[in-house]
């Protein structure tokens, strides 16, 4: 069976990520796998992926992603493949507006909600979208409850909860960063709306000195957490890694994985952080409170003053913080990427044989 995955890019990203770990796993069951990517920069990502021999078809090489011309290179590229399964928006629209007869057309919901949801007229688009696909994955229950309320229930939706290399992360190796007794605490996120970084930052002001935060990704919102560092003087202990191709082992090397956010899908980073060895903390956000609660630590949304008394507790506390460690572990196994891989290939080989 031949199937192409479309993403806008392989920047920094849940969705990006999952390309990494998703494709050549599913060429593992024998199907035959490949990639197109609007924005064709050559990031770690596209490294990896091209390390593990998977085809990667670039529509330009220029981060514009509403180009009305890939609407005609993607109904050239899709020739072929028996399953087409798109990611992010502009990816979700442009396939579909000039499909192939004989291929099955399959997309993935990334978030619990966008920002487009807000406006009627893209409530109608978004209809006419879906309606296209002939399945919807949901990458959490929570994700699939939105969508459901906001384009309805006759469409052809299902959860597949997002997965990760669970042990890659657990038997990862440490770094020394070279900080003396420092605490470090790390979020891995993109640098973006839907981020929470600000929270974060400002909880250093609750606790010691040798408290230092790690943020790994970059985005948009970067001028932005650079000003807020900046103005509170926190330049020493807040250090911006970048994207960067260590992320199990920065996990491995900290003292508390934080994921603070304003809303998530299901977020990859999430379960890498509770696969660490260490403990989590997430906001009681939805997306971020269905994985987390009763195994990490719940915050308050945007409560810098809680987050702080968590980070300090789970760094004071041994009894405590073992505690929280091994459920955190124990929740991370039940989100191990063989499990999404599988399921997603027995969707496609049921979608393939529909067409018989």
């Amino acid at each position: 069976m031949k199937i192409l995955h479309v993403i806008t890019s392989l920047e920094t990203g849940g969705a990006e990520h999952l390309m990494v770990d998703l494709l050549p796993m599913l060429n593992e069951f024998g199907q035959e796998v490949e990639l197109c990517v609007f924005y064709g920069r050559k990031t770690d990502f596209y490294n990896q992926l091209k390390k593990k021999n998977i085809i990667i078809h670039a529509l330009s090489n220029k981060a514009n992603y509403y180009s009305l011309k890939y609407i005609f290179k993607l109904h050239k590229i899709t020739k072929g493949y028996d399953i087409v399964h798109t990611h992010n928006t502009a990816a979700q629209y442009f396939t579909v507006v000039w499909k192939r007869k004989g291929i099955k057309y399959v997309t993935t919901e990334h978030s619990t909600s966008t920002r487009r949801r807000q406006y009627k007229i893209f409530k109608l688009l978004d209809r006419w979208m879906y309606k296209q696909y002939d399945k919807i994955i949901c990458i959490s229950e929570p994700s699939e409850s939105n969508l459901r309320k906001y384009i309805g229930n006759d469409y052809p939706i299902l959860t597949i909860n997002n997965g990760i290399d669970v042990h890659r992360f657990i038997n990862s190796s440490r770094i020394n960063f070279n900080l003396g007794d420092a605490k470090i605490i790390t979020m891995v996120a993109g640098f973006r709306y839907e981020k929470d970084q600000p929270t974060v930052i400002r909880s250093l002001k609750y606790l010691p000195e040798n408290y230092h935060l790690f943020l790994v990704g970059d985005g948009e919102k970067r001028a932005e957490i650079e000003a807020l560092i900046n103005f509170m003087n926190l330049n020493s202990r807040v250090h911006l890694l970048g994207v960067r191709s260590d992320i199990p082992q920065i996990l491995k090397s900290s003292d508390v994985i934080v994921m603070s956010s304003h809303r998530e899908g299901l977020s990859l980073s999430n379960v890498e952080g509770m696969a660490s060895g260490n403990p989590f903390v997430a906001s009681d956000v939805e997306g971020l409170r269905e994985v987390t609660d009763g195994y990490g630590v719940l915050f308050p949304h945007e409560d810098e003053k809680k987050l702080a008394k968590v980070i300090y507790k789970l760094t004071t506390d041994d009894n405590y913080r073992s505690i929280i460690v091994k459920r955190c572990q124990e929740r991370a196994l039940q989100y191990d990427i063989s499990k999404m891989a599988a399921a997603y290939n027995s969707l496609y080989i049921h979608l393939y044989n529909s067409n018989k």
